[in-house]
């Protein structure tokens, strides 16, 4: 039981806030979702950033990677504590969110597939390229949208 808090004690500050601000958007984006729709969610969460993005790294500053790395942990964790199970277009909401406050400038990508009779769709967030919230490649398997 003390273990998971002993493990949120131990990160760093930047960590724990990271955490903390997802754990707490991931119900707020699910509600957003359910209740106004994508769109209408994501122009608010844009609303939101503002000028942030791309205002505190250079496009090859290697800073940039590692925030952008520790932020995708961040929130993957906080979905596995989360009250409900968070889909992948929450999680990746809420990815983007936090690093368009930090400065760093990423797009949510969604795609879909069709296996047999079964179409999926599935949600994403690349940073240069690279897909942060994926920690297989999942994402390859998916057309997406442009």
């Amino acid at each position: 039981m003390w273990e998971p808090l002993r493990r949120f004690r131990a990160l760093e500050s930047n960590a724990r806030g990271l955490f903390l601000r997802a754990a707490v958007l991931l119900p707020l984006i699910s509600l957003s979702l359910r209740l106004r729709g994508f769109r209408a969610t994501q122009a608010t969460l844009q609303k939101r950033i503002g000028s942030a993005v791309s205002s505190h790294y250079e496009p090859t500053d290697p800073a940039k990677g590692e925030h952008a790395a520790l932020t995708a942990r961040m929130v993957r964790s906080a979905a596995i504590r989360s009250f409900g199970p968070a889909t992948c277009l929450e999680k990746a909401l809420v990815l983007w969110w936090l690093l368009g406050r930090q400065g760093i400038g990423s797009r949510v990508r969604i795609g879909t597939r069709k296996i047999g009779k079964k179409f999926e769709a599935h949600a994403w967030v690349e940073c240069d390229g690279v897909a942060l919230n994926e920690p297989e490649e999942a994402h390859k398997h998916y057309a997406a949208f442009v």
